[in-house]
């Protein structure tokens, strides 16, 4: 079983990378980590990572999953980027685990995947619209599963999240 993780080369949400991973890691699952400019990537509250694989090098083949870190990295590098978009459509067709955490769930909604779902999204007036606009039944609980599609609502809700994609594999 194999993640890939995908972050904003700057101003992703530290937490919600860190919580997630080291939760793998202790499940014993194994991720990769994209992003849409490979190299030094920043955290908003400081975390410095490098980041050697770009999305457009991901294979939706090569990954049961992916989970996509906000912060507000997200929405300036993340929302539009159509590799990500089509990577994310792909792995959702296919049925596997399509998961976004704070602002980055607008990336689900832009990919088709939250079309009659419910989900969540960190609350802005855009975020919430375009999940709505794109099909999403919009609620305002920390962490939502449906289907093969989690979403969470920001940083506090980093650890719930990382357990749910854990139980989505070991159910």
């Amino acid at each position: 079983m194999k993640l890939l993780m995908v972050v904003a080369h700057e101003r992703y949400r530290d937490e919600e990378f860190e919580v997630p991973a080291r939760a793998f890691d202790d499940a014993g699952i194994a991720y990769d980590v994209a992003t849409d400019r490979p190299g030094t990537c920043t955290g908003m509250l400081g975390a410095i990572m490098d980041v050697p694989m770009a999305i457009t090098d991901a294979k939706a083949e090569d990954y049961d999953g992916i989970v996509i870190v906000g912060g507000v990295g997200s929405q300036q590098y993340l929302w539009n980027n159509d590799a990500l978009i089509s990577l994310v459509r792909e792995m959702n067709e296919s049925g596997k685990l399509v998961a976004a955490i704070c602002l980055a769930p607008v990336v689900l909604a832009l990919a088709g995947a939250l079309e009659g779902r419910q989900a969540t999204v960190f609350e802005t007036p855009l975020s919430v619209n375009t999940l709505k606009q794109h099909g999403a039944t919009y609620q305002t609980i920390p962490v939502i599963v449906d289907d093969n599609v989690i979403t969470a609502k920001g940083p506090d809700a980093a650890s719930a999240f990382a357990e749910e994609i854990i139980g989505f594999f070991t159910c």
